[in-house]
Order: C-alpha cells, then sequence, then structure tokens
C-alpha cells in the first residue's frame, strides 16, 4: 500500500467587521467575533486543504486560489475543500483520515465539534477528528487575537 502524509497550517486575526460570521470547519458560530480573511477565513478548513495538498503535492491554497483574485472573495471554504478533493481524487488518491488540532482561546470548541467533524468528513470522505487547544496567554493566540489550526492528513493510493 502507498501512503502520504501531509500537514497543514492556517492562521487568522479577528476581524473588526460587524457583518462577518465566525466560521470554524464548515460551521457558522453566531455571536463569536468573526475572523478576516479573503475567503470566509475558516482556518480549519484551510489547515485541512492544506494537509491535503501538502500530502498530495498539489499545490498550497495561495497557488490555487489566491487572495488577489476577487473571485474567491468570501469563498465558502467547504467549496474549496472540495475542489481540492476533486484534484486529490483526480491525482490518484484516496484520504484515509485528517487530524485538526485548533489553538483558540475562545470559542469553546466542544458544542460545535460533532457539526465540524460531520461536515468535514462528508467533504472529505473520511474520518476527520477536531480537537480544541488554548495557548495559555501566550503569545498573540493567547491573548485572543486570532485562531490557528494545525491538520495532518493521511492519504492512501487509490486502487
Amino acid at each position: 500500500m502507498r501512503f502520504r502524509i501531509g500537514n497543514g497550517f492556517d492562521v487568522h486575526r479577528f476581524s473588526d467587521d460587524p457583518d462577518r460570521v465566525l466560521v470554524l470547519g464548515g460551521v457558522a458560530i453566531p455571536g463569536e467575533r468573526a475572523l478576516h480573511g479573503h475567503s470566509d477565513a475558516d482556518v480549519v478548513a484551510h489547515a485541512v486543504a492544506e494537509a491535503l495538498l501538502g500530502a498530495s503535492g498539489l499545490g498550497d491554497l495561495g497557488r490555487l486560489f489566491p487572495d488577489t483574485d476577487e473571485r474567491w472573495a468570501g469563498a465558502d471554504s467547504l467549496d474549496l475543500l472540495a475542489e481540492v478533493m476533486r484534484r486529490v481524487h483526480d491525482d490518484g488518491w484516496e484520504v484515509a483520515n485528517v487530524d485538526c488540532s485548533v489553538i483558540a482561546e475562545r470559542p469553546k470548541l466542544a458544542p460545535h465539534r460533532e457539526a465540524m467533524e460531520v461536515g468535514l468528513g462528508r467533504v472529505v470522505g473520511a474520518p476527520v477528528t477536531v480537537k480544541g487547544r488554548r495557548a495559555e496567554g501566550i503569545g498573540g493566540l493567547g491573548r485572543a487575537e486570532g485562531i490557528a489550526c494545525f491538520a495532518s492528513a493521511l492519504l492512501t493510493a487509490a486502487d
């Protein structure tokens, strides 16, 4: 069996735009400060996509969906992830699993974790786990200036 492992990372600062909605792992979380970004700024979906692209050797989000291209302004990151999955499959890979660690002082992820895992798993076609971590007051993440996510993906060669 051939397999490949990829790691992904994304980070976004919080936005001051009251019209933006916080989206994590494809789940809108009302009542929380949104993240700043060209798309919906979903750090979890972005980190997952980066891990999949890294494992498959198909580039990165910035190359595929540059923030200088207005077509991607406000894009739903699950749509971007679906396009990444299309490319991964076209290149002969299947996803075995993806694991994510979200670093955030807020919001609490526990009430949203299952919905994130189900939604991401539906797009990826494999199990996705999401874990919450705090930065314990250290640095910008610890001061609640934004949210970051690390993801790892395992791909296997399609039969």
